[in-house]
């Protein structure tokens, strides 16, 4: 223990805050599932082993996958079961379908400031990625879980909802960490549904919710201009702003415009 103070006390000065509830770090490891056996898990930004612990207790084809030399030192020193797991890198320049096979999950205690790349790094390998378990600011969560019709549901809510079913677990205090963070947590699970068929390309329904969100006070007419070039606008969608539509909606709201393009 006075190690993993001493850890944290160096650590305090590059901004970062470690979860110290063992409860809570047990609750998010317990929030994976484990069906299929041995299936792949790769944990992002392991730290010092906070959540670890409790995955190598789990029967998983573990990975740890963690940027700071440091930390990666305090892991092979005091987590020997790790050997030959840790992956010492950038998880977002990782590919994941040489990682991980259809059942593979992605679990952390995720960096505030790179989450939602983290997210889309795994949309862009969802056939490979079953399930997410993450913890995240409060705000990001919400917005991941927010149904349309609300202010939070955005480009991240369509996109991670288009194939995974989003549930907000629960909330996380500030006091649970070392040093307190000035914003609450909460902890996602995504779990992938199965057979799901976009009408469209997904770069391309990709692209035409991120421009119906990029000036989202605007109804769609307006805020879609970009992509309109050509493409009637007699479509009921059409007066309507963004954040009105369903992941239903967006979906033919796509094809429209892809079928008005041919």
């Amino acid at each position: 223990m006075a190690l993993f103070n001493q850890h944290v006390k160096a650590k305090k000065f590059l901004g970062q805050h470690f979860l110290k509830d063992l409860q809570i770090a047990k609750d998010i490891a317990d929030a994976l599932s484990i069906d299929p056996p041995q299936r792949k898990i790769i944990e992002v930004g392991p730290g010092m082993g906070v959540l670890t612990q409790y995955l190598i207790e789990k029967p998983f084809d573990l990975k740890v996958v963690e940027l700071d030399r440091d930390s990666v030192a305090y892991l092979k020193e005091h987590f020997p079961a790790l050997e030959g797991r840790i992956i010492e890198g950038d998880f977002l320049k990782l590919p994941l379908n040489e990682l991980l096979d259809e059942h593979g999950g992605v679990i952390g205690n995720f960096p505030y400031n790179i989450s939602s790349q983290i997210l889309f790094h795994c949309l862009d390998y969802k056939e490979h990625v079953l399930e997410i378990v993450g913890m995240f600011q409060k705000e990001v969560a919400e917005r991941i879980a927010a149904p349309h019709g609300k202010k939070d549901y955005g480009i991240i809510s369509v996109l991670l909802q288009t194939y995974y079913k989003t549930e907000y677990l629960f909330t996380v205090h500030e006091h649970v960490f070392n040093p307190p963070p000035k914003v609450k947590s909460a902890v996602v699970r995504l779990t992938r549904k199965e057979d799901v068929q976009l009408p469209v390309d997904y770069s391309f329904f990709r692209n035409v919710v991120k421009t119906a969100f990029n000036q989202r006070r605007k109804t769609l007419r307006n805020a879609l201009k970009p992509i309109l070039m050509g493409v009637s606008l007699d479509h009921p969608f059409m007066d309507l702003r963004a954040e009105q539509l369903s992941v239903d909606d967006f979906a033919q709201l796509a094809l429209f415009i892809h079928d008005q393009q041919k």
